[in-house]
Parts: C-alpha cells; sequence; structure tokens
C-alpha cells in the first residue's frame, strides 16, 4: 500500500522548539507556542515535523545532552503539553518525528552518575570503560578545535570514559544488550504517545564498537536490524531516518536491504549540489546521484539544503570544498571546523533567482525533502553568535517586538534585528500579503511537488543534455512521466532535449500555462534563464493512483 510508504511522499520541516515560539512569555520556545503555529505548518503544506531534541538536559549542546529520555525538558513544558500538541497535529494530519539520540547520554544522566560508581555498579557496563589511557585517547574528535580528546579520565570511577562527541557527554555502550532493551523501551514509550519516526542521531558513532587497545573500531550493523524488527513489532507505519554522513559505497549495510534503517540523509548529494551552486558545474552533482542510485525498494534518501548544523563539505575533494568556501562562506567566522559553513541558505546563496534553483532542485531530487525553519522566508544568520548557534536564532513571525516569537526581555538567542535580514522586513506575516513572496513560491512548489508522486516513488534516469551547467532527470511511475531541468548557468541558455515513448512529443509546463512540443525532428528547444528550471509532465497521462 501506498499509505505504509507515507514517509516516500512526504514534506518534512525541521524545526527547534526552543527557537519557533515561545508561549509563556520565557524566552524559550515551547510546546504551547508550538500549537499556535500548527495552523502556519499545515497552510504551508508540509507532511511532518521533526522536532530537535526537547527531553530534560542540561542544555550544554543544543538540547543534545539528554539527561531523561522519558519526559520534556521544563523550559518547554510539560508531558501533557507533549500529549496536547501530539493530539492537535494528528488533527491537521501532520505526523511527528522526534530526534532518537542514544550514541551518548549527558554526563548528569543518573546512568552515568550510578556507572561513575565503577565495577561493582549495575550501570558501569553501560558505558565504555578503559582502566588505562588508551593509545588513541586523543584521535577521532567530532568537534576539531573546540574537543581535545575521545577518552577523559573519571576519578570517582578511577578510569577512562569514551565519548566521540564532547566529554559531557560518554559514550553508551551498545555491545550491552541491557541497553539496547533499553533503547527499545524509549522508543516504545515515545510511539505510544504517537510519534511516527525517530531522525536516529549519529548513526555510524551508534553503532561503532571501540577499541580499548586503539585501531579501527567494529561497526555492529546488528542493532539497526534489531531496533527495526522491534520498531516494526511495535509500529508498522513508524520510521527511522538516519544521520550517516558516509562514502556511497558504505550505504548498503545501512539500509540492510530493507532491514535497517528506512531513510538516510543523502550528505553526498547534499555536498555535490553547493559544489554546482557554488562553480555552475553540475557534472559531479550528477555522478553523485547515480552513485546513490542503488538503494532497497522500500527505502529512502532523504535530501536537503541547510540543517540545524553548519555545511559539512569534508566529503568533497579540497579543490571542490576550496570553490564552495571562497564564494559561500569567504571569510574565517563563516567556517567551522575547517570542513563546514556556518551559514544560512538565503545569505549564502546571495540572490533569489539562486535560492529558487537551490529549492527547485531539491524537490526534484529523487527522494524526500526537508525544509529548515525559516529558509522558507530567506531568514538570515547571525556570525556574531558561537559555532551552530549563527544558525539557531528566533523564527520570524512579524514586525513586532522579538519578531513575534516571544514577549520576554531576554531571549534563548537574539533576533536579527539588523541588516537586509532585519525581522522587520524579512518575516511570515510580510510574505503573506506579498504576492512574490519567497514564502508564498515555497508553499506553491509543495504544492506542486505533491502532484508528482513520480519523483517519490517512480523510476528515475539522468537526461543527456550537452551542456556541463545543466541536469535533467526524467521520472516514470504507472506510466505517466514528469521531466524536470535545472541549470547552474549564470548566463540564460537553450538545451536541445528529447524525450523518447508515448506523448514524448508534447511537455506540459507544471509551473504555467505554456506548453514545449518538440520540432519535426523530434527534438525539444527549451531556453532557460539564468539559474533557470522547468518542471514538465509529459504528454497529458497522469499516475494512476490505486492503493495496492
Amino acid at each position: 500500500m501506498i499509505d505504509d510508504l507515507w514517509f516516500k511522499t512526504a514534506i518534512i520541516y525541521s524545526l527547534d522548539l526552543e527557537t519557533f515560539q515561545d508561549g509563556n512569555g520565557d524566552g524559550i520556545g515551547d510546546f504551547d507556542g508550538l500549537i499556535r503555529r500548527l495552523d502556519y505548518l499545515d497552510a504551508l503544506g508540509v507532511d511532518a515535523i521533526w522536532l530537535a531534541p526537547f527531553q530534560p538536559s542540561p542544555n550544554r549542546d543544543n538540547g543534545y545532552d539528554i539527561s531523561d529520555y522519558y519526559g520534556v525538558d521544563p523550559r518547554h513544558g510539560s508531558s501533557g503539553n507533549f500529549v496536547e500538541f501530539m493530539h492537535q497535529a494528528r488533527n491537521r494530519g501532520l505526523k511527528v518525528l522526534i530526534d532518537l539520540v542514544v550514541n551518548h547520554t549527558s554526563d548528569q544522566h543518573r546512568w552515568f552518575q550510578e556507572a561513575r560508581k565503577g565495577p561493582s555498579s549495575s550501570f558501569y557496563d553501560w558505558y565504555v570503560w578503559s582502566k588505562k589511557r588508551p593509545p588513541d585517547w586523543n584521535e577521532g574528535m567530532v568537534f576539531p578545535g573546540v574537543q581535545d580528546r575521545t577518552w577523559t579520565r573519571d576519578k570517582q570511577a578511577g578510569a577512562y570514559y569514551f565519548h566521540r562527541f564532547h566529554d559531557f557527554q560518554p559514550d553508551l555502550n551498545l555491545d550491552n544488550p541491557a541497553v539496547r532493551s533499553e533503547i527499545m523501551r524509549i522508543i516504545g514509550y515515545w510511539l505510544e504517545l504517537g510519534v511516527e519516526g525517530f531522525r536516529v542521531d549519529a548513526v555510524p558513532f551508534l553503532i561503532e564498537k571501540p577499541s580499548i587497545a586503539g585501531g579501527k573500531a567494529e561497526m555492529q550493523f546488528e542493532v539497526l536490524e534489531e531496533l527495526r524488527a522491534f520498531l516494526q513489532w511495535r509500529s508498522g507505519k513508524a520510521i527511522f531516518l538516519g544521520e550517516a554522513n558516509v562514502l556511497p559505497k558504505e550505504t548498503r549495510p545501512y539500509f540492510a536491504d530493507g532491514r535497517g534503517i528506512h531513510m538516510m540523509f543523502n550528505f553526498w548529494v547534499n555536498q555535490h549540489l553547493f559544489y554546482a551552486l557554488a562553480s555552475g558545474d553540475a557534472g559531479p552533482l550528477t555522478q553523485a546521484l547515480r552513485e546513490t542510485k542503488n538503494i532497497p525498494e522500500t527505502a529512502q534518501w532523504v535530501h536537503f539544503l541547510r540543517n540545524h548544523d553548519e555545511l559539512d563539505l569534508g566529503r568533497l575533494t579540497k579543490k571542490q570544498r576550496e570553490t564552495v568556501f571562497s564564494k559561500f562562506g569567504p571569510e574565517k567566522r563563516m567556517q567551522l571546523y575547517d570542513r563546514g559553513i556556518r551559514r544560512r541558505l538565503s545569505p549564502m546563496l546571495g540572490d533569489r533567482a539562486h535560492v529558487e534553483l537551490a529549492y527547485s532542485m531539491l524537490f526534484a531530487l529523487p527522494g524526500t525533502p526537508v525544509l529548515r525553519y525559516g529558509d522558507e522566508i530567506a531568514m538570515g544568520d547571525d556570525l556574531s553568535l558561537k559555532e551552530r548557534d549563527a544558525v539557531r536564532t528566533p523564527m520570524q513571525w512579524s514586525e513586532d517586538e522579538n519578531a513575534g516569537f516571544s514577549t520576554a526581555s531576554k531571549l534563548i538567542h537574539p533576533v536579527i534585528s539588523r541588516g537586509v535580514y532585519d525581522y522587520r522586513d524579512v518575516n511570515v506575516e510580510r510574505q503573506k500579503r506579498e504576492r512574490g513572496s519567497l514564502l508564498r513560491w515555497t508553499a506553491r512548489m509543495i504544492r506542486m511537488r505533491k502532484e508528482c508522486p513520480e519523483i517519490s516513488l517512480g523510476e528515475w534516469r539522468v537526461l543527456p543534455i550537452r551542456s556541463p551547467h545543466v541536469l535533467g532527470l526524467q521520472y516514470e511511475w504507472r506510466g505517466a512521466k514528469v521531466v524536470t531541468i535545472h541549470s547552474f548557468d549564470r548566463e540564460p541558455r537553450e538545451i536541445r532535449l528529447r524525450i523518447n515513448g508515448e506523448g514524448g512529443d508534447r511537455l506540459l509546463d507544471l509551473r504555467g500555462t505554456e506548453h514545449n512540443d518538440a520540432g519535426e525532428d523530434g527534438v525539444h528547444r527549451i531556453r532557460l534563464d539564468a539559474y533557470g528550471y522547468r518542471w514538465f509532465r509529459v504528454g497529458t497521462a497522469l499516475p494512476a493512483m490505486r492503493g495496492e
């Protein structure tokens, strides 16, 4: 059934609860505030909301240092507020995904506090310990320049504990069956409250078994299959969305022929997309799509432009990375960890034509698109904030004080109140009224994408277009075909294209009333503006929306 694969046709909206809407006036976003904005998300056309961590936390790493997996941080409300939010989201047909952050806990978690008592504690083996300092104690840091080690000595335990991330985030030991059973209880708890899926944080680190003697970690992919089996047993429609920035040749065991992760973020395509946007060269992006094409039929790639972290460019070649840095992050303050850019989409791309091209390309990629809150109105960034906080400023709702986010005098992060991205100029209310606004354009693109199930469910191929600047894709599903064409060239150009098969002599423009008829030689001649994009349906056929 198509409904069982809802995640393939969904549009996902990513948000941080603490910066989306404050409902009680304390300067921090909460569930009451989010409930007030559900109608906005419904009108935008998204199908699912992905929430960043909201559980109790010392909040030293944007909530990714969790101290209790079975509750709601008081800053965001209560478990009752969460249940009301789930009820209101369900009433609007919105599904909810939450972060599953179980690679590590906060060092303030009760489990770790008990584990520090030593080997006699029943929680000691819930974490990874070494009596002696491992030889690679200062290697493998996720945040180079911020971290200086991955093994830290705990005086109370008299041993070193492993932490792939910060030293206040000790790694759980998934080699321990008791830990895996507890993770299943966590999953089961949130499923009972109505959650439809989990974005699994840091999957490669979650399943690694670090070596105390040093050397390469052992990867325990069977953990993913075990968790998937439990998830499907409890809820046949719930899904895992994995964060795994790995090479294409390394992805197969994560999907495990349909027994592992349902969906994975396609970091490989993401990085090559930004290279295309920076260089005008669509060739590497085309190759990246081909390299990530063959995945299980019931699996899906998730595509994105920006997220809550830096734009990671670590998989590009040095020359490609330098090209993207020079175009989108030329200043040192715009860069992070020597591998990424800590800017939002609109400030990076710089002009509306480039932003439209990027978003049109996102919606045209074979997979499920994720939008980051605020990018639909071209929000800016605040480079005066530390590290990743630059892209985590409050949502800009209106021209009212604090952008309509909160009535408090002090906010979790300051709103952007100067320059071209000033909240008085860039906000939801203003763009609702402006016919040509990015917000209204984005809503139209979302509707158009939903009218093209071929992209989500069909077979696709790259079209042979003789231009290094242009990427053409053709999708086919149940006898219907859709063609998308995107030019990364800053100059207008005309391309020639032949569409084989029934109806291939006529292309219907999905964004307007025009159509393109092939010449007597069977070739379509299509004009593209600078950074131009076109969406066509081949002939007049529509896909048969049967439920089998």
